[in-house]
């Protein structure tokens, strides 16, 4: 495969595509096929051979009316299944509307009206997907091409640009040369730490091996996060590419994609990519007839979280317990098999053939000084809108949540910017931030400065129905069942931080229980051998600093100002619409309700086990829960 043959791919692919009259793009992520856009798009299959339309699924010489293709995520997942015919994008699409859109839009060039994205904050529609406010305030830097081609066909990679910096790397230009380039950039690792790129490259680079590998971290554990599911299924030829940059500039000869086995589709597409690019010379020996070599190898992953830390994940690959090891040596010394080893998390290796495209000035126009290009967050929780979204670092909670999300929804499900009560980012490993941080720019150093981290860039909104004790109790329980066990700190300290905030949140905690979660979850912090404990602390301590007032609540007063605790819930009767009818007294199985037929109840708090039951059954709305 020499530039030649790429460059004939591409004029060959683009003027097949200048041929077709339609394009039918169905979003074939994982969030819209569990919705069901595969069977819309057997559907159209089927309606458009019923009205003998031509069409063809991929690009050939003899397509010329219609091509009905299949991309990865778009992003807008609260809206999906997402399709688009032409310009027009279409939104919540089942599979019985599929007449309707061949018989209007494809057929007649008519926008069906209903499908397109009405704006829950004004009532306006958008017929076309960048004129949308949630696509609109984004930069779409590395998920430009995402939900666009075809992430099974390399023909369609290759006419967007791609493998054509690799084939430069490896043509023309020196490890060094490589190293510079992405230390120019100021690109940094995307995984959480944020650790310079060219810097982790250039070590490796001057490890002296006869061996040496490339590892992708595609174990993407945290709670709400599917950043780089989405983009190995949505772009796996952009991971490849970046490895093999990586490959060249420190020597390597062989890589690893290392991808969670809970993520079927994204295995199944990087399988794919690394069979096609085998099948076109592009991978394997003497590459672009450079004289190197570079094999790709996929592997599933048990689906630990500490996997996702460089050197668990490196002892997985070699078949011994994902546990870490002590540093150093660093990876980039010895790493896999004690062979000298760069790894790099999936959106970083991604973002590496743009930058080469671009330039490392370019690039780094986008996003601050410290913390240069853009940042994708899976974006959930509380939200008007969730999905996938890609901003430069710097951008504001604020924006994120107000003007891309569409803001926080209130308790009713309803739009509502006041409800807003605080955004964990980072997942188990990050922090709580408030109201009072909406404005801060998000990047990996302004994060750090007040308890929180970018870590691999989740985004949970929460509204003020939340409580954010149970909200630490939740991710500490996540942490602590994910210990590998082997250090005492983490091992033994998670499991008694879990026990004092179940002891707050059941109402058997002591001011003193304050001082001593505190205590440990700065010792966990710093006795930690690796990144799963020395974080674990985080959502305690930023829920400590930020909702004080909380865990006093909880505390001194044995409420729960949220009424999510439901040990410290108090069922009461209201006398006044009470009528009597005793469905509460049958219903309760604790024999807690008091009162005769007709006259108003009430409920014994030292016998009621707050079941709820008798809530469920009363038609009057007599009963409430109060913290």
């Amino acid at each position: 495969m020499q530039k030649a043959d790429l460059e004939q791919i591409k004029e060959i692919y683009n003027k097949q595509y200048s041929n077709i009259r339609k394009k039918i793009i169905i979003c074939a992520g994982t969030g819209c096929v569990s919705s069901g856009s595969m069977k819309i798009f057997e559907a159209f299959k089927r309606e458009l051979s019923a009205r003998n339309v031509n069409v063809c699924l991929t690009i050939s010489e003899g397509c010329r009316e219609i091509y009905l293709t299949k991309s990865g995520c778009q992003g807008f997942c609260q809206q999906g299944p997402l399709l688009s015919i032409g310009d027009t994008f279409y939104t919540k699409v089942k599979e019985s509307d599929v007449a309707e859109l061949v018989e209007k839009s494809v057929v007649n060039n008519e926008i069906v009206q209903r499908l397109i994205y009405k704006n829950p904050a004004d009532g306006k529609t958008y017929a076309k997907a960048e004129d949308i406010p949630f696509y609109k305030k984004q930069t779409r830097f590395l998920l430009k091409d995402c939900g666009k081609i075809n992430p099974e066909d390399i023909n369609e990679y290759i006419a967007n640009g791609g493998y054509g910096s690799a084939h430069n790397v490896f043509s023309n230009m020196t490890p060094e040369q490589v190293c510079k380039i992405m230390t120019d950039s100021g690109l940094r690792g995307r995984g959480g730490g944020g650790f310079p790129t060219g810097k982790k490259w250039d070590l490796t680079r001057q490890s002296q091996s006869g061996k040496k590998y490339v590892i992708c971290n595609g174990d993407e554990g945290d709670p709400g996060a599917f950043m780089d599911r989405s983009v190995m299924e949505g772009n796996p030829h952009a991971v490849i590419e970046g490895m093999m940059h990586a490959a060249r500039a420190i020597g390597a000869d062989e890589g690893y994609v290392y991808v969670r086995m809970e993520y079927p589709l994204a295995v199944e597409r990087m399988k794919t990519a690394v069979k096609q690019a085998e099948e076109k010379g592009i991978l394997g020996k003497n590459i672009f007839d450079s004289g190197y070599d570079f094999k790709v190898n996929i592997m599933e992953g048990a689906g630990a979280f500490v996997c996702g830390e460089e050197t668990a994940l490196i002892a997985s690959i070699e078949g011994e317990r994902g546990m870490p090891r002590p540093k150093p040596p660093f990876p980039a010394a010895s790493g896999l098999f004690g062979k000298p080893t760069v790894i790099n998390n999936v959106e970083t290796l991604a973002n590496i053939a743009k930058i080469f495209r671009v330039g490392p000035q370019e690039y780094k126009k986008m996003g601050t000084p410290s913390s240069p290009g853009t940042k994708t967050y899976a974006l959930t929780g509380h939200v008007c809108n969730t999905g996938l979204v890609e901003v430069p670092f710097g951008t504001s909670i604020r924006t994120i949540v107000n003007e891309i999300a569409g803001g926080t929804v209130n308790a009713k499900g309803e739009a509502d910017l006041e409800a807003f009560k605080a955004v964990q980012i980072g997942g188990p490993s990050g922090g709580c931030l408030t109201k009072e941080h909406m404005d801060l720019p998000m990047d990996f150093d302004s994060l750090k400065s007040v308890g929180a981290m970018v870590g691999s860039g989740g985004l949970v909104v929460m509204n003020n129905t939340t409580c954010m004790v149970n909200i630490a109790k939740f991710f500490m329980n996540f942490t602590q069942n994910e210990s590998c066990g082997k250090c005492v700190s983490c091992r033994e300290g998670t499991k008694q931080m879990l026990s004092m905030l179940t002891d707050i949140t059941e109402g058997r905690a002591e001011l003193k229980t304050l001082e001593l979660l505190e205590n440990l979850a700065n010792v966990v912090k710093v006795a930690s051998l690796c990144g799963l404990g020395k974080s674990a602390p985080n959502p305690v301590l930023s829920t400590l600093k930020h909702f004080s007032e909380e865990y006093l609540a909880h505390i001194k007063e044995k409420t729960c100002p949220t009424n999510n605790c439901k040990a410290l819930a108090k069922y009461a009767v209201n006398a006044e619409k009470c009528k009597g009818c005793t469905a509460c007294k049958r219903a309760c199985p604790a024999g807690a309700v008091i009162g005769e037929v007709k006259r108003a109840h009430t409920i014994d708090p030292k016998k009621c086990i707050k079941c709820g039951a008798c809530m469920s059954v009363c038609k009057f709305n007599a009963i409430s829960v109060g913290g």
